[in-house]
């Protein structure tokens, strides 16, 4: 587990008074106690930093519903996007503590609780960097009872269950792969040999493949057409378009010799663009399809700005749009009216 506070005492240069011999004298200094504890926020597998609190499983699905289903569906399947949460997990794994379908091969896709041995990983990522448009912006309440809630999709923990700091120790010991680390991998020793072995082609070797750095179909334009996001420093994008290389486009995509609209930069800025394309549907539909439907509304703005706001789900499809409080109502307004434009 990474420790940020001792990768901030490597990083904080010296005080000044050390560094008259060099030419960097008077450059930084030590960083403050609030500094390092505002980073110092890792849970090691012992669960030292774990804060203390607790979360239910209820208060979990609520939470779930909420500022995670759209992206990881309600009950952890996953939807376009994101790989699964839940599944591939039997109760005898619950028992040995290795998930049996990780052995087999049987089983193409992974979950994430198929995979993390340490229930600390879990709660330090969903901490640190969930929800994706608003990391750290749980409380520890809520982190505690998303953990709770995502350990109930598997049957882990019961519908009635409460995570706390005092007793995460006990379930880290019905963890379904927590016995599925191993050192026996060469590393782990100083003096040890990697379990890697492969010799060398001396005659009649194949020509070496020919490399090209391309983006698959699947997710050329995740983020959106990347030509029509020039940035402030740097250069234009290559054209994401998955349906046609032409130029960017009027409209929605209109581009200045000043940039990118500000309206884009805030879609970027809160990964409105990772569920939405600038002209085709990813996981909601493409800001020219919201822009085609409702620019002849008279109602259009006011209805954008509250969907905005407060999320929905069911004009495009069942996967629902989470509430993005973060944004202010300016930012809001500024949105809405560039895609009735």
């Amino acid at each position: 587990m990474f420790n940020f506070k001792f990768w901030l005492a490597l990083c904080v240069l010296v005080p000044s008074a050390q560094l008259t011999a060099t030419p960097y004298s008077g450059i930084g200094r030590p960083a403050t106690p609030a500094e390092v504890k505002a980073w110092d926020i890792d849970v090691r597998p012992d669960f030292k930093g774990l804060p203390p609190g607790k979360g239910s499983v209820a208060k979990g699905q609520e939470v779930w519903e909420a500022k995670c289903e759209s992206c990881h569906g309600a009950f952890g399947e996953s939807n376009e996007v994101f790989t699964p949460i839940a599944g591939g997990i039997s109760k005898s794994d619950l028992k040995t503590g290795k998930v049996a379908a990780l052995i087999d091969g049987k089983t193409p896709i992974r979950s994430t609780l198929m995979k993390v041995s340490t229930v600390s990983t879990l709660w330090d990522y969903v901490n640190r960097a969930m929800p994706w448009n608003a990391p750290k912006s749980l409380t520890v309440e809520e982190v505690y009872s998303t953990v709770a809630y995502m350990l109930h999709l598997n049957d882990i923990v019961p519908a009635d269950f409460t995570l706390s700091h005092e007793n995460i120790a006990s379930v880290q010991k019905i963890l379904p792969n927590r016995n599925g680390t191993t050192t026996a991998h060469g590393m782990w020793a100083l003096n040890g040999t990697p379990d890697v072995k492969a010799t060398a082609c001396m005659t009649d070797c194949a020509a070496a493949p020919k490399v090209v750095s391309v983006i698959p179909a699947h997710a050329r334009d995740a983020h959106g057409n990347l030509a029509e996001q020039t940035r402030g420093i740097g250069t234009r994008g290559i054209n994401t378009d998955i349906k046609t290389d032409a130029k960017p486009k009027a409209g929605t995509a209109a581009q200045s010799a000043a940039g990118p609209h500000p309206a884009i930069a805030l879609l970027n800025k809160n990964s409105c663009t990772a569920c939405h394309g600038m002209e085709a549907k990813l996981v909601g539909p493409g800001f020219a399809e919201i822009q085609k439907k409702y620019a002849s509304d008279a109602k259009g703005f006011a209805y954008l700005s509250k969907k905005i706001r407060e999320g929905g789900s069911g004009v495009w499809g069942a996967i629902p749009m989470p509430a993005q409080p973060q944004l202010s109502e300016d930012d809001i307004k500024l949105m809405a009216q560039w895609m009735m434009k």
